[in-house]
């Protein structure tokens, strides 16, 4: 068995045995699917490079890449495309977030077998959009008014879709009763006990709770599946029915959050956040233009935890997409330019971040876009080594033990 496997069954051991050879399972899909899995060896080899080029510390959402920006509903109730996955945001240098979304450009291109050519152009625009928009200072932000081309019409669907879509998406009628859709594929069972603990934990949050939708009560939960990544963790889905308004329903996730996998690599002092989840709530206020609907923290059996709406719609550039799609890219590769600059110039000054003017200082310097592309690409031939490594690996019974697990149809207790 290769070193990098070891590491990998290292770092999800303390994951949901259940769940995990589902992970492993879809990593072998394809090398940008292994690289969603596998953050933790990408900033191993990152913080050793003596070739990266010096930037300052600023807040990245640690696991940028094609596939972690979106289109979502906001607490305000308007839609907006941005970062949306924050597991692994810390305090950093602000290039190992471009360096990440970069090299999931090389990968996805190379995985498609899309001309190379076309992946370095796409690449230098995301770091010529990223670098602009640093030195005009000013953080931007897309709504259904602003935006154009892929990223426009992300928003628009958004814009027109209704939780009542996705309850009939995710739920189904028993007599009387609104159940979640437990033969949906991304719903689990779960055993009686932990079904019972989780919906006495959410009634009392949604009592004792300031960010919480009090005038509604629990109706059934399942395990949700989602990610790559975050597949493991604990990730539970709450169907809420309204007190006061008949027929009126609210999905509500609920995600464990580990520390993030970027720590380990890093000796830039962080803010002593309460847990966790604060610590992923906290960066992704600062950095988002505006928070996901009912974004805000629990801790359940003493283990801490995310919460937000389940959006109607939370359209992302898929994979396939990409295949599809890929010479009507350039509009949202540069608005992914522009976002990843404006959440590091909206999150600015704070907790010893660096500031506006500092953040501007570092993107008049040239020479940085250039020595990036130099090392995603460095980085892209690593990863997808790697993934030729852990496909053997793989087939030589390597993740046995945790490939025999439970079926889809036996229920989770954590």
């Amino acid at each position: 068995m290769s070193e990098r496997s070891d590491k990998i069954k290292a770092f999800n051991k303390n994951r949901l045995p259940s769940i995990i050879r589902l992970k492993y399972s879809a990593m072998r899909e394809n090398a940008f699917r292994f690289y969603r899995g596998t953050c933790h060896l990408f900033y191993e080899r990152i913080a050793s490079l003596k070739t990266m080029p010096k930037s300052p510390v600023g807040w990245i959402s640690g696991d940028l890449h094609l596939e972690n920006f979106g289109s979502y509903k906001g607490d305000n109730k308007l839609v907006y495309f941005d970062l949306n996955d924050f597991d692994e945001a810390v305090k950093a240098p602000v290039l190992w977030e471009v360096v990440r979304l970069v090299t999931s450009i090389l990968i996805a291109f190379q995985t498609l077998e899309i001309d190379g050519e076309q992946a370095m152009n796409m690449a230098a625009l995301f770091l010529k959009s990223y670098g602009t928009t640093l030195i005009g200072g000013k953080a931007m932000d897309l709504d259904p008014r602003t935006s154009r081309g892929i990223t426009g019409d992300f928003l628009r669907r958004a814009e027109r879709s209704s939780a009542d879509e996705l309850l009939q998406k995710r739920t189904l009628r028993k007599g009387r009763k609104l159940l979640l859709d437990t033969s949906d594929e991304r719903h689990f069972k779960l055993k009686k006990e932990l079904k019972s603990e989780l919906i006495s934990h959410m009634e009392n949050w949604l009592s004792n709770n300031s960010d919480s939708p009090y005038n509604y009560r629990v109706k059934d939960v399942v395990y949700r599946l989602a990610g790559t990544g975050s597949l493991g963790q604990k990730r539970y889905l709450f169907l809420l029915k309204s007190i006061r308004k008949k027929d009126r329903y609210l999905l509500l996730d609920m995600k464990q959050a580990y520390s993030s996998s970027i720590i380990p690599y890093l000796d830039i002092p962080q803010p002593k956040w309460e847990n966790e989840a604060q610590r992923i709530v906290s960066i992704q206020k600062r950095m988002q233009h505006v928070s996901a609907s009912l974004l805000s923290t629990a801790t359940f059996k003493g283990e801490d935890y995310v919460v937000q709406e389940l959006q109607p719609v939370k359209d992302t550039l898929k994979f396939k997409l990409i295949k599809e799609e890929y010479r009507k890219l350039y509009q949202v590769i540069d608005d992914m330019g522009m976002l990843t600059a404006s959440a590091q110039l909206r999150s600015s000054g704070m907790d010893g971040s660096a500031t506006k003017d500092e953040l501007k200082a570092f993107a008049i310097k040239t020479g940085w876009q250039e020595q990036i592309l130099n090392i995603a690409t460095e980085q892209a031939a690593l990863v997808c080594a790697d993934y030729g490594a852990f496909q053997q690996d793989y087939r030589n019974g390597a993740y046995e033990n945790q490939q025999k697990n439970k079926k889809k149809t036996e229920p989770i207790l954590d």
